[in-house]
């Protein structure tokens, strides 16, 4: 099968690629600069997603497009200046892409979107569905849901079926941002104020999100994915205090965390202007995956825990080569 995928020297685009190259699939990639790392696995294609100039005649060769490019959600965002930038990149290019897919014969769209389609936080006992209505309001999860919109339009009017994918947050080896910190505290075994939290949240192992994006690129073997929404996850809700725990035993420690009341926490935070990062750490975010086990018969590959573990030695084995790097 010949897959065109975009984003993919991305955290999870690289992993795709493998995962597609070991199934014996033709992979052509579209890259804004070439990438040796690439090479070995997938036909380079060098432009620009924002204008689309001369990829008609790559498009008319693949049966599936797989978008994975974005404008990534940053914490520091301001929501009235990056609007108009996350619009561009996740809205208007998403759209564009599909539109010029469908005239050049592509039979499937396959869009990684965000859970933030959904929403910000989930009631306790409560998980978002595919099927919630609900209109973002942070410019992130808006371009998101406007790009969604879009497509399932595109695929009403042409033909061309569309898949839509909204991951939590993706952990797994080569994880970055604020859960990589987060791993660097627990393995450094700084004490942290996060031994009381009782809230519940949804991860999606890398290994998992990539194993169900391939399953819905493949058209034969997931006939009933068109024109369906998803929401992934590893099926293991976890409090922040549960998740640290986990973390500490990838990485053979015990964690160190103090019981801290969060209610305290959080009145510290807003003092100092991180109420955001508050609601994260102690908030809750649950997604219902059901419909992805029940309809298309998906079973995660690994558990938390085994992802945990070959995150923590990716993290050991990168440390270990910084430091020798240093020393040279």
């Amino acid at each position: 099968m010949n897959y065109l995928i975009t984003g993919a020297t991305g955290f999870v685009g690289q992993a795709l690629v493998k995962q597609l190259q070991s199934d014996n699939s033709n992979i052509t990639a579209i890259l804004r600069q070439p990438l040796e790392l690439l090479n070995a696995h997938a036909d380079v294609v060098i432009g620009d997603l924002s204008t689309m100039v001369g990829f008609f005649d790559v498009l008319h060769n693949q049966e599936v497009v797989i978008h994975l490019a974005a404008r990534v959600h940053m914490m520091n965002d301001d929501p009235k200046s990056s609007l108009v930038a996350y619009r561009q990149l996740n809205t208007d290019v998403t759209v564009n892409l599909a539109r010029q897919a469908s005239k050049a014969g592509v039979k499937r769209f396959v869009f990684l979107s965000s859970i933030k389609v959904n929403g910000e936080f989930t009631r306790p006992g409560n998980s978002f569905l595919p099927d919630d209505k609900y209109i973002p309001t942070n410019p992130y999860g808006l371009s998101k849901y406007e790009a969604e919109q879009g497509l399932l339009k595109i695929a009403e009017e042409t033909g061309m079926e569309v898949v839509i994918i909204r991951p939590p947050l993706v952990y797994g080896p080569g994880v970055k941002a604020n859960f990589a910190s987060m791993m660097n505290w627990v393995n450094k075994g700084v004490p942290l104020p996060f031994g009381a939290v009782h809230n519940k949240r949804s991860l999606v192992a890398l290994d998992n999100l990539v194993d169900f994006i391939a399953l819905c690129a493949d058209r034969e073997k997931s006939p009933k994915a068109a024109n369906q929404v998803f929401l992934i996850s590893d099926g293991e809700d976890v409090s922040t205090t549960q998740l640290l725990q986990k973390v500490a035993k990838a990485f053979n420690k015990k964690a160190r965390l103090l019981p801290i009341p969060v209610g305290l926490m959080i009145f510290m935070a807003k003092l100092l202007g991180k109420g955001v990062v508050a609601n994260r750490l102690f908030g809750s975010l649950q997604v219902d995956s059901s419909k992805a086990r029940v309809l298309l018969d998906w079973k995660p590959v690994t558990t938390m825990d085994e992802q945990l573990k070959k995150t923590a030695e990716s993290f050991k084995n990168n440390h270990e080569d910084t430091k020798r790097r240093t020393r040279l």
